[in-house]
């Protein structure tokens, strides 16, 4: 949330909604924290602390997270500026100047395309997809709280990179024979130890492929997995 674009959407949301005397309410902190794993646990707290601090001081009257273990630590950043106050409606954010150039500038500082990031993308979401299509709508994957709206950004990454043929950090280029083989060997290691359950492997990656290696750019990733639900 702090590359120009979105650093330029949070802040001009925050003006609209106070403008117009509406609550401005913070993004989902995506880190699912763990009771198992200590590391990850301190990790994913230490990471909604630093989202929520970020959103209180931009203005935002509240907030969202995606595990009820989050709630202490969003409530705790929120209370300690609102105080007694509900909210913060009062900040209309007068010094915000966002333009249409910022709006657009995707580019994240010493960010670079990668086969890592390319596999990352293919595996959430195959991942997502095979939870979707089994009826679930939202799936923690590597700790982080996956959605329709989460797989549609990693399948339309890979989409746009192989329309651009976008060159890898390492050498070479994004293309479909690439992103097919990495989707190859994603559904080989997800399935790798898996017992009992029916696998829907095969049909996520049936959809993946459609919606992410097609010619044409599907408008968002569920709309023909409608066809293929039980």
């Amino acid at each position: 949330m702090t590359v120009p674009f979105m650093r330029g959407y949070t802040e001009l949301l925050v003006r609209t909604c106070h403008r117009r005397g509406a609550h401005a309410i913070g993004g989902m902190a995506a880190f699912i924290p763990s009771r198992r794993d200590r590391a990850v646990n301190e990790v994913a707290l230490a990471k909604v602390k630093e989202d929520k601090v970020r959103e209180a001081g931009d203005g935002f009257d509240g907030t969202w997270v995606a595990h009820p273990d989050l709630v202490p630590v969003a409530a705790e950043v929120f209370d300690g500026l609102l105080g007694p106050r509900p909210h913060q409606i009062d900040r209309l954010r007068d010094d915000v100047r966002v333009t249409a150039r910022e709006l657009l500038n995707i580019r994240v500082p010493g960010g670079e395309t990668t086969e890592d990031g390319l596999r990352g993308n293919v595996s959430v979401a195959l991942q997502y997809l095979e939870s979707w299509l089994g009826g679930t709508g939202a799936a923690a994957i590597n700790n982080l709280m996956e959605d329709a709206a989460t797989a549609e950004i990693s399948r339309s990454q890979v989409w746009q990179w192989i329309r651009h043929g976008t060159p890898l950090a390492g050498g070479g280029r994004v293309t479909r024979d690439l992103a097919r083989r990495v989707c190859e060997d994603e559904v080989d290691r997800l399935r790798a130890g898996r017992r009992g359950a029916p696998d829907m492997l095969d049909r996520s990656r049936a959809l993946f492929e459609e919606v992410a290696l097609g010619a044409r750019f599907v408008d968002f990733l569920t709309i023909p997995g409608y066809a293929a639900l039980d």
